[in-house]
């Protein structure tokens, strides 16, 4: 999984030329991806505001709308991709548009059948 962090406040106030570069770059990076037969899934994520955080405590649902913790970068969308090792993986999180403005965090996907087996 790509985990893709940005500042939602640069983005939010990006010109209109430089949205349009942003939106070219992420759909050539797509393509770049599907092309490869690496592309699983992937989308963009509304900003925090439009979020909530839900936790338990005690029994009770505690409910925060909004942004959780106040931090530089915020997480705007993810990636899921099929590589061949963790490697192939952070070069493909290294052509993310992100990479140069934000980060891209690689984190493999544990599925549940790796952990039974663990056990």
């Amino acid at each position: 999984m790509l985990l893709i962090y940005n500042d939602e406040a640069a983005t939010a106030n990006a010109s209109r030329e430089r949205t349009e570069q942003i939106l070219a770059a992420y759909g050539a990076y797509t393509e770049a991806l599907k092309t490869s037969g690496a592309w699983l899934a992937g989308d963009r994520l509304r900003p925090t505001q439009a979020g909530a955080s839900v936790r338990m405590a005690d029994g009770k649902t505690n409910v925060l709308d909004g942004p959780y913790a106040d931090t530089k970068e915020q997480l705007a969308g993810f990636y899921m991709i099929e590589a061949m090792d963790f490697d192939t993986a952070k070069k493909w999180a290294g052509r993310c548009p992100a990479a140069s403005t934000g980060t891209v965090e690689v984190r493999p996907i544990w599925e549940m059948t790796d952990y039974l087996s663990e056990k």
